[in-house]
């Protein structure tokens, strides 16, 4: 029922138990989203905890993701200010807390934000920082997380979009020291 405000706040025993928690998002920045905490309540303690709790905002890393810039744009289109989510505690670096963040999509569909960032390739898998690498969950979560890169890979999306032919061969030509010269010697015919 305790509202946390800093991730130094959070037992280690929540970290180690991998415990999920409520809250709801404040801002997406560079370094994570910005989330405040919302505790269990219990209708009449909670009403009289709310006069003793301090305010602050938690920083949540999505754990296994390297977001590309086009993640971080696509997070802000996609996420809404006071959208409720739950995070999935599984490590904590400094003030920073490494999640798996889910989101309700209906009554009883959730999404996890990790795997829908890779999905969509706007982002690398990365190593997921407070598991254990030895650990079973570190290789079940590293696994899923992968799956959802290869279905991006394969599908061309985002980060993993290539170039068509056509593309190709207009950058090689654009790009020709020949045709480099031509543009020079026709834009210098222009101004003569």
């Amino acid at each position: 029922t305790a509202k946390f405000t800093s991730a130094l706040d959070i037992p280690v025993e929540f970290v180690e138990k991998n415990v999920k928690l409520r809250g709801k998002l404040h801002r997406i920045t560079e370094k994570g989203l910005e989330v405040e905490h919302i505790p269990i309540s219990i209708p009449f303690i909670t009403s009289i905890q709310r006069k003793w709790q301090s305010k602050g905002l938690l920083l949540v890393r999505l754990a296994g993701v390297e977001l590309a810039p086009s993640g971080i744009a696509w997070l802000q289109r996609e996420l809404k200010p006071k959208q409720m989510m739950w995070f999935q505690l599984l490590g904590r670096e400094d003030l920073a807390l490494e999640c798996l963040v889910l989101l309700n999509k209906g009554r009883f569909l959730s999404v996890c934000l990790n795997e829908e960032i890779l999905r969509q390739g706007l982002g690398r898998t990365a190593r997921i920082e407070g598991l254990h690498h030895d650990s079973h969950l570190y290789w079940k979560l590293h696994k899923r997380l992968l799956r959802a890169e290869l279905k991006a890979l394969r599908k061309n999306k985002g980060i993993w979009k290539e170039e068509s032919y056509s593309e190709r061969i207009r950058d090689r030509i654009s790009n020709n020291k020949f045709v480099e010269t031509l543009k020079q010697f026709a834009s210098w015919l222009r101004s003569s």
